[in-house]
């Protein structure tokens, strides 16, 4: 059974190298040796990163002459963003609740005269 795209998206997204990458690219396309300089690996380790971005949909590589252009395609971003949106309602949930204990925090602080550090 193979993974379904939504597995792929999140595995590729969940290297660093690979975000760092796609954040490069969503300036504009680059060369393979451009998204290489910042890292501190051999041009085969970003070859094999690209791979896997490549696989997952989330980048496109061109040809001109000897120049393979990398580019975001960003649709993969955007069933995964669907996906995350559905807990939305949950993480706002927690922040309010997050909010709510902080505010009785600070009233009991004041209440005993406690001061801010």
């Amino acid at each position: 059974m193979s993974p379904d795209p939504l597995s792929i998206t999140f595995a590729a997204l969940a290297d660093p190298t690979r975000r760092t990458i796609l954040a490069r690219l969503a300036q504009g396309e680059a060369s393979v040796g451009e998204l290489a300089a910042p890292f501190d690996m051999s041009l085969p380790a970003i070859s094999k990163h690209l791979k896997v971005l490549e696989n997952a949909g989330l980048i496109a590589r061109g040809r001109d002459a000897q120049w393979r252009p990398c580019q975001l395609t960003a649709s993969p971003l955007k069933d995964a963003v669907a996906w995350l949106e559905h807990y939305r309602p949950f993480w706002e949930q927690s922040f309010e609740r997050l909010e709510e204990y902080l505010r009785k925090v600070q009233r009991k602080e004041k209440k005993h005269g406690r001061k801010k550090k």
